[in-house]
């Protein structure tokens, strides 16, 4: 792990995205039942999922440090027919960032909305998981560009 004993403990977010390509028949049918599969709410699982795994994310990630998350928001919608961005912001006032906490949930999400759809199709791709902002460290990220 890297120390950060002597880091100042600022407000940190980190915002992180995935996309979800679904085919055109699958896309139209999941919007027709609401966004339900036969396993039940999409999005809503897929938001618990993410959520959990914003928490678990030091488990799961080497040498990241466990942290006490104080916010964990999530934002699902269609950008087009087929595709489904999911953003999910985190938030904490500590010694180091979120980054991978936000990317580990967008990922989680994205990963259980296919689970959630598969037997509708195997073609559904997931795809651009990316860190869009981070800011409280010494670096700001804005859509994957670093300043200082």
């Amino acid at each position: 792990m890297v120390d950060i004993g002597t880091k100042q403990a600022t407000r940190r977010v980190a915002v992180a995205s995935a996309t979800v390509r679904f085919p055109s028949d699958v896309a139209a049918t999941l919007q027709a039942d609401g966004l339900r599969s036969a396993k039940g709410p999409v999005l809503d699982t897929a938001i618990i999922a993410g959520t959990l795994a914003v928490k678990r994310t030091h488990e799961l990630i080497p040498f990241c440090h466990p942290l006490p998350i104080e916010n964990c928001r999530f934002e699902m919608a269609f950008a087009s027919a087929t595709e489904l961005v999911i953003r999910c912001e985190v938030a904490i006032t500590h010694k180091t960032g979120v980054e991978m906490e936000a990317l580990t949930g967008a990922s989680v999400a994205a990963l259980t909305v296919y689970d959630m759809c598969k037997a509708l199709s195997h073609e559904i791709v997931i795809a651009d998981v990316r860190l869009l902002d981070k800011s409280g460290g010494k670096r700001k990220v804005t859509a994957g560009r670093a300043e200082r």
